[in-house]
């Protein structure tokens, strides 16, 4: 069936649908990465944006159960070049086509995917539709610029679960990382689930971590009163500046617990902490960034998703110290607090590019707890 992409800007491509066949709009980004369709499409931190996929061919390895970031797709649609619906791989249990129709996920496939990458860097990310319903051009331009813009988006609010839950599961896939056997205590670790992934989950339970998983709106004294050894702030999709009540939470837990944040929890750690946050032109999307981490002089290949930053300058140096710059255009991707047990990175340590590079930050945060 015909599909139609159409950008605010007015630039359209015509293609062919592959999974739901309906209008979906959302800010159009795109994503490097060559491989993992299925983590990027379950990423929470993917919510109210269509994913564009820079590798040609997607599809090939098809679907499974366990690739999975949260309990469903939460991508509002995908743009590929080329979709493969005979996917071989054993571990496959049915194709991508079929697999984002059951979730009522829109497709399209057989556009210039690189023209629409080089437009996306050259002008910045755009409000974008796809639709099977309605291919009248000047139709399609009205509705996507009535599309909200993703700055001033609470968007965590959105992905977050509705109540409290406990997770002890570990990653038990043939390519997952070690479960490590540590005689440390259990510690007692909250999440505050703004869009969590389920990979943290599972390396937070391997480093010997029992988590309860909160909802985002969940008060910092009902946080306190469980008494956890520390307290984890999860990715997320949205404008970080725009999840207030999460800001004035984690101001509450500064001094009282040890904090680690990954991704929108990092800048919610960084906007507690008096920093400002603000909105990249495309955002940083896949699993090739090169991360420099100024404490070592080490270089992490890391995987990465967001579209807002830290500002450094807007931070407090004679208490806070940057950690992490990434090599490719010098924005913030780490801090950490001089005195007090508290630290965050912009990207996905779990996520495993590297493949191991960024793992010791999980055992940091153990550390933390050790000395709590």
């Amino acid at each position: 069936m015909i599909a139609k992409l159409m950008l605010e800007n007015g630039t359209v491509f015509t293609g062919e649908s592959f999974g739901s066949e309906k209008e979906s709009t959302g800010e159009v980004v795109f994503n490097t990465s060559m491989t993992g369709y299925q983590e990027i499409l379950t990423d929470p931190s993917y919510n109210g944006q269509i994913v564009t996929m820079t590798y040609p061919l997607i599809g090939n390895y098809g679907v499974n159960t366990d690739d999975i970031e949260s309990i469903r797709p939460q991508a509002a649609g995908f743009i590929v070049k080329e979709y493969s619906s005979f996917p071989s791989n054993f571990r496959s249990n049915e194709n991508l086509g079929s697999w984002l129709k059951k979730h009522d996920i829109t497709g399209i496939q057989g556009i210039d995917t690189r023209m629409l990458t080089k437009m996306i860097r050259s002008i910045g990310a755009m409000r974008g539709l796809i639709s099977t319903e309605d291919l009248d051009d000047k139709s399609l331009l009205e509705k996507v610029r009535k599309v909200p813009q993703m700055t001033g988006l609470d968007l965590a609010s959105r992905v977050t679960t509705d109540k409290p839950y406990a997770w002890n599961k570990t990653d038990t896939t043939p390519f997952s990382l070690p479960v490590l056997k540590t005689k440390e205590k259990k510690w007692n670790v909250a999440v505050y689930d703004y869009g969590v992934k389920y990979n943290i989950l599972r390396r937070l339970t391997s480093y010997g971590c029992n988590l309860t998983v909160l909802p985002a709106h969940i008060p910092a004294e009902d946080l306190l009163k469980m008494n956890p050894d520390g307290v984890f702030l999860s990715n997320g999709p949205g404008d970080p500046a725009a999840v207030t009540y999460a800001i004035e939470n984690i101001k509450k837990l500064i001094c009282k617990k040890p904090i680690f944040g990954i991704c929108l929890g990092h800048q919610l750690l960084a906007l507690a902490l008096g920093g400002k946050t603000y909105k990249l032109k495309f955002g940083h999307r896949g699993g090739n960034h090169p991360v420099k981490n100024l404490r070592t002089g080490r270089v992490e290949i890391t995987s990465q998703n967001h579209g807002f930053a830290v500002d450094p300058d807007s931070l407090d140096s004679s208490a806070i110290e940057i950690t992490h710059i990434n090599l490719n255009d010098q924005t913030n991707e780490g801090f950490r607090h001089k005195s007090l047990p508290l630290f965050s990175v912009q990207y996905h340590p779990e996520a495993s590019p590297g493949p191991h590079d960024s793992d010791y930050l999980f055992a940091q945060f153990m550390q933390m707890l050790a000395k709590k």
